[in-house]
């Protein structure tokens, strides 16, 4: 029985990966609107069933995908910021892994906009996207020195936000360092 239960679950984690990878590539490309849950179970070689079964429906799958890479950097940011208190270094790591996430998430970023988008349309989504910003405006604070850290790292983040779309559409408007210079007035480093 215990040997049937392994398969079971192995199973159950190779359809979750194919889904959250199928996720990745047609969100992406596509959008969230332009991502219908028969699409995705097609792209994972699964049904349309063990998405539901999986995440619940396709903004679940979506969270799931975009939570996955915001606590990879998230994780390679608190990492970087454990080994220094000098405050450049630590906004160097934090627009590093923004705009380069590790793990191969470079998407992850975009589909951070289309979340936004989806729950700027989708009354539902609303709430758990404000919870998302709420959470890493939190994490972001903890880091800070500044005399009220809650503002401003909800300043860093939609800072490093605008600054990562226009470096999207246009790279050499965005540099590192006039990112860098942003993020330091602001704080007044």
């Amino acid at each position: 029985m215990a040997k049937t239960q392994q398969t079971q679950q192995e199973r159950r984690a190779d359809t979750r990966q194919r889904l959250l990878t199928a996720a990745r590539d047609l969100i992406a490309e596509r959008g969230v609107a332009g991502a219908s849950v028969d699409a995705l179970a097609e792209a994972a070689q699964r049904t349309s069933g063990a998405l539901y079964a999986q995440f619940g429906n396709k903004d679940g799958l979506l969270l799931a995908l975009v939570d996955h890479w915001k606590d990879t950097t998230a994780n390679a940011i608190a990492a970087e910021f454990e080994a220094t208190p000098d405050i450049e270094r630590r906004l160097r790591a934090l627009w590093g892994n923004f705009v380069s996430p590790p793990d191969g998430a470079e998407a992850w970023v975009l589909l951070e906009h289309e979340l936004w988008l989806y729950a700027c349309r989708t009354a539902a989504a609303q709430a758990q996207v404000a919870d998302r910003y709420q959470t890493a405006r939190e994490q972001l604070a903890s880091a800070l020195p500044a005399a009220t850290p809650t503002a401003a790292a909800t300043l860093l983040i939609a800072l490093m936000i605008g600054l990562e779309m226009q470096r999207r559409i246009d790279p050499d408007a965005v540099s590192d360092e006039l990112a860098l210079a942003g993020l330091s007035a602001l704080l007044s480093c």
